[in-house]
């Protein structure tokens, strides 16, 4: 039978990956009684089982030969977990799953963990292929296994079941050929994103933005220039949220736009259509009705043009509906520069057609846009 060395050591450049011990009761008894989850599956609900599971549980899965826990651990204390699982000898095929403790979080531990025992597995293993499957609404994960060169290969609907039902996986898969010629290629990515800017909050929809997006829908001038808005009921706007607003990440990064003082959506921006050969992109935004006149729209669309520089694209396109001066004010304040007018190229939801004046942003142009501080809108992503 196939299987996993139970002894498994794997040093990172600041991580000892290695199997969970009984010595690790006292660490674990802490991490049950605080309710943070990060430990592999099964491991035990209350302390009583602590001493049992390290025994015996958390070893099962390595003598069953289909996979194997390891604790991330730094320094000697333990950060997370990492588990190889779900493993198919004979296709050659295993499965990676991660959890790091809330405390050690944005440090770029998980990133780390799943690069080295996904290395392991390519080089010490006769296994060519690694996946990780992530939920749709899931983001951290999700920049996770970008990040750790995993490549996004679909979306399975409804294949995770979650305590609020089913959920839509990712798919990501990293090949032992795409480690041939040294690290993981890199393949572009614009999403999922993250950014922090002097008012706002910009981030992935979540499942709880869909009441105030079908409040949106129904503004009269978001129906007027926008076709999403129309036929627009809260099953859809659920289902915007929770799975059509995270496709993509290849091309595409919307994001949500939430006052950070209120803590209410305000509106969405988005990169799309992005061409890494000739290095651009396009932008767009809304602003809901109960956040406009405040400049929010500008200061979000600004973040998201860095974002878009910051990950190698060289220029950002804007369009906007001759008639939509609104939307042109907004990509004037945010540092377009207006540059000509397509005839006839926009069609609006109520089936006219009509000219679109073209802005465009170059990564070297300097921004205009300042808070009334003067201070810069943009303080970067995480």
């Amino acid at each position: 039978m196939h299987a996993f060395d139970p002894g498994l050591m794997i040093r990172t450049e600041r991580l000892l990956l290695r199997p969970f011990d009984t010595a690790d009761a006292p660490a674990i008894h802490e991490v049950i009684q605080a309710r943070h989850e990060f430990l592999p599956p099964g491991a035990p609900g209350h302390v009583s089982g602590v001493s049992q599971w390290l025994r015996h549980g958390v070893h099962e899965l390595s003598a069953s030969g289909q996979g194997i826990h390891l604790a991330i651990t730094t320094e000697g204390e333990i950060v997370g977990g990492i588990s190889l699982f779900s493993t198919r000898w004979g296709a050659g095929i295993t499965e990676i799953g991660y959890g790091v403790h809330p405390a050690h979080r944005g440090n770029g531990y998980a990133t780390e963990a799943v690069r080295g025992l996904s290395r392991h597995v390519m080089a010490e293993t006769g296994l060519h292929r690694a996946e990780i499957r992530v939920n749709l609404d899931n983001a951290p994960s999700l920049r996770v296994a970008d990040k750790a060169g995993f490549v996004k290969e679909g979306v399975l609907r409804d294949a995770g079941m979650e305590d609020d039902g089913p959920h839509d996986l990712v798919v990501f898969g990293l090949l032992r050929s795409d480690l041939a010629d040294g690290p993981a290629r890199h393949v572009p990515s614009l999403g999922p994103a993250r950014l922090e800017t002097a008012r706002l909050t910009l981030r992935p929809f979540e499942a709880a933005d869909a009441g105030d997006v079908l409040a949106a829908s129904g503004d009269p001038d978001i129906r007027r220039w926008l076709k999403w808005a129309h036929d627009f009921d809260r099953e859809r706007a659920r289902d915007f949220c929770l799975r059509r607003a995270h496709l993509d990440p290849g091309t595409t990064a919307l994001c949500a736009f939430v006052d950070r003082e209120t803590g209410r959506l305000s509106g969405a921006v988005s990169l799309f259509g992005a061409d890494w050969t000739d290095g651009f992109a396009y932008c767009g935004y809304w602003t809901a009705p109960w956040a406009r006149r405040r400049g929010y729209a500008a200061e979000a669309a600004e973040a998201m043009v860095q974002h878009a520089f910051s990950r190698g694209l060289a220029r950002v396109d804007l369009w906007a509906a001759v008639g939509n001066t609104a939307s042109q004010r907004v990509a004037e304040r945010s540092g377009f520069t207006r540059e000509g007018l397509l005839r006839g190229a926009g069609l609006l939801p109520s089936g006219e057609r009509t000219d679109m004046t073209v802005f465009g942003r170059l990564r070297d142009d300097v921004p205009t846009g300042t808070e009334p501080s003067g201070r810069s809108l943009w303080r970067g992503g995480r």
